[in-house]
């Protein structure tokens, strides 16, 4: 749920911060504010916000979803300054206005990359939402895996935990491979 919120967000404020398609003044602001989200790491941002709402998984979203719109943000907009400024003048002079660009130039050369980086996030979110889970009580596996080690002492439920955890990494790093290779086969 975070990396999916996360991604939406850092679409529309990676456009805003895109130095083809927004002034200078609006890209240095918004590329700062980034900067000082992402320098504090997710951790102090689930326990900043577990302070507003308590200990628990609505403190856990806000926080990774804070610091995964930071990350995209960065670098969806540095994805979208790599595209060829020959491109975006051609479309301005054949009279297309910017939404149009955005969907016709700018989306399709975009979505390769932005497909591997928010699949990428999707991965650090699920690292982080275990630990997290663990360190601030914030429920799910996290939460149970520590429960487990700590409290009860049932290091066979632990062990399956830790399988499990590695067997959804393995499951995540197969589904990414595919994503890459459909993706390089389209171009």
């Amino acid at each position: 749920m975070t990396t999916l919120i996360g991604s939406v967000l850092a679409f529309f404020l990676a456009l805003a911060s895109t130095r083809r398609f927004a002034p200078t003044a609006l890209v240095l602001g918004i590329q700062s504010f980034m900067a000082v989200i992402r320098a504090i790491p997710t951790v102090l941002w689930v326990l900043i916000y577990s302070v507003v709402f308590g200990l628990g998984a609505n403190a856990a979203v806000i926080g990774i979803t804070f610091h995964s719109v930071a990350y995209l943000t960065k670098v969806y907009a540095d994805s979208m300054d790599e595209l060829s400024p020959e491109a975006i003048e051609t479309l301005q002079a054949m009279g297309l206005k910017r939404p149009a660009i955005i969907c016709q130039a700018l989306i399709p050369y975009l979505k390769p990359s932005y497909l591997s980086w928010t699949f990428i996030r999707f991965e650090i979110n699920f690292a982080d939402a275990v630990a997290i889970g663990a360190a601030a009580g914030a429920g799910g596996i996290g939460y149970q895996l520590f429960m487990s080690s700590s409290f009860y002492f049932d290091f066979h439920e632990v062990g399956v935990m830790v399988y499990l955890i590695l067997a959804f990494a393995v499951v995540l790093e197969i589904i990414s491979y595919r994503l890459r290779s459909s993706n390089t086969a389209q171009h």
